[in-house]
């Protein structure tokens, strides 16, 4: 039988890139005028941008130098223990189907350019039909049906043909001056927040990381290429490539509209940008490219949330039956609860005033958990290994993920607490039921269950006295 050659270069960088892009770019104009001039915002590219290249370059090496790990909280729990892997673990489960309330509220806006009834994305009606599309997608992957590669190319040309052409267009409509005229400081503090610098740049972090979320599954692609010298390039290319679309995406409108106007266009910011460019087409083609594009990355991060929890099963960090599959191969228990807590927390979002942005923050709070612990176990095993050089990779990556949410969101993170507290009971039961230690939890996890706890029942007391809005 003819061996399968692997993935060359161009064909891995590609892959890297269009793995990685999803809704959030269509979203980040708005969401970053509303705190911060061009300026501010390009220097946070750069933070940003140097943070994730630490972290994927961390994830490439752990890839390459411990294939025999399944999942990302795998390196959590081989560095740092069995509560670390679950810590990790759950938050990365918390941080997919958080992910998709994210996509539910940019879908139904993009409905509500076709239809007004869905305006805004967070009325009934929207609630309504977000929550049907919700369930016909957990129905459709517990039925066994996996995302095929032709609908998976349908999606990335659905979503790259209208970004490059917002870009081009963004290109030719750019007004240098109008870009340079409030550089630094913002025209309008009440939309921004004030003028200053630092304030501006804490504001980008957590919807910058956002569209950053998802390049652990990039960087696992690398074991799919032809060498591994490959793998490492095309993960730097990979990384800068989307750094340049993402800067282009956000930054050039700077030059064509006010902050101000910025702030205050409709979601998705580029469907409406786009067609003020245009006309009216411009505003259709969008749409139509982003709805596609969403339905598809639903479908696959529907599957996400399952497949996690049904390896920590296998690593017995979650009972039996989350591993436990169907007829057709799907996790029904995982699906079902999935489903069961987006469809919650789409009721929530009624109550919410910036309910894309709540979602996506919480997502990205979840995540970095997960982030951190690849940043630690990397300089974990790059010491032991006596690998200086990986060891700093993985110093930056950490450092970075504990810099971005200390700046921008400990009360997001606080928040997330609250979805560890069920996970504590299951992680329990999987204790109990494998005998592990005794089937009780160690006097170490039963403090850092406490601390979570704590964290937990003050972040809901600092929602119901009104110190940190949703």
């Amino acid at each position: 039988m003819e061996e399968k050659k692997g993935l060359s270069l161009g064909a891995l960088t590609a892959a890297v890139v269009t793995s990685s892009i999803g809704s959030g770019v269509f979203t980040l104009t708005s969401s970053l005028a509303g705190g911060a001039a061009p300026g501010p915002v390009l220097l946070a590219w750069v933070v940003v941008g140097f943070g994730i290249l630490m972290l994927a370059m961390s994830l490439n090496n752990l890839l390459l130098k411990k294939p025999e790990a399944e999942g990302i909280h795998a390196y959590a729990q081989a560095g740092f223990g069995n509560f670390a892997g679950f810590v990790s673990g759950w938050g990365y489960w918390l941080s997919a189907w958080l992910g998709n309330v994210a996509f539910a509220t940019v879908l139904m806006s993009s409905l509500g350019y076709f239809f007004k009834v869905f305006a805004g994305g967070q009325n009934v009606p929207s609630i309504i039909v977000a929550s049907i599309v919700s369930w016909i997608l957990t129905y459709i992957v517990n039925r066994g049906v996996e995302s095929a590669a032709a609908m998976n190319t349908i999606v990335t040309i659905c979503k790259l043909i209208p970004l490059f052409a917002f870009i081009i267009v963004a290109i030719f409509v750019f007004k240098g001056g109008m870009f340079t005229a409030h550089f630094w400081s913002n025209v309008a503090s009440s939309v921004a927040g004030g003028d200053n610098t630092w304030t501006q740049f804490k504001s980008c972090l957590m919807i910058m990381m956002w569209v950053f979320v998802g390049v652990e599954g990039a960087s696992m692609l690398s074991s799919r290429a032809e060498s591994k010298k490959d793998a490492g390039k095309a993960t730097i290319i990979g990384i800068i490539s989307l750094l340049v679309i993402y800067v282009l995406a956000s930054v050039l409108p700077y030059g064509y509209m006010t902050q101000t106007e910025l702030a205050k266009i409709n979601q998705p910011a580029m469907l409406y940008i786009f067609q003020d460019m245009v006309g009216k087409w411009g505003g259709i083609f969008i749409a139509v490219g982003l709805i596609i594009a969403i339905l598809g990355s639903w479908l696959s991060w529907t599957m996400l949330p399952a497949d996690t929890t049904m390896l920590m099963a296998e690593e017995k960090l979650l009972p039996s039956y989350f591993g436990k599959k169907n007829k057709n191969g799907a996790p029904t228990f995982s699906l079902i609860l999935t489903a069961a807590l987006i469809q919650i927390f789409l009721f929530i979002l009624l109550f919410s005033q910036e309910a894309y942005n709540f979602a996506l923050s919480l997502c990205t709070a979840a995540i970095v958990v997960c982030y951190i612990f690849v940043g630690l176990f990397q300089i974990k095993f790059s010491y032991q290994n006596k690998d200086m050089k990986q060891m700093w990779i993985g110093i930056f990556a950490a450092g970075f993920q504990i810099f971005a949410i200390i700046l921008a969101g400990v009360h997001f993170l606080m928040l997330v607490c609250i979805g560890y507290i069920p996970g504590i009971y299951f992680y329990y039961k999987a204790k109990k039921e494998f005998n592990i230690d005794g089937g009780k939890l160690t006097k170490a996890e039963v403090i850092y269950s406490i601390l979570l706890v704590i964290f937990a029942v003050a972040s809901i007391v600092m929602v119901a006295t009104g110190k940190v809005s949703i």
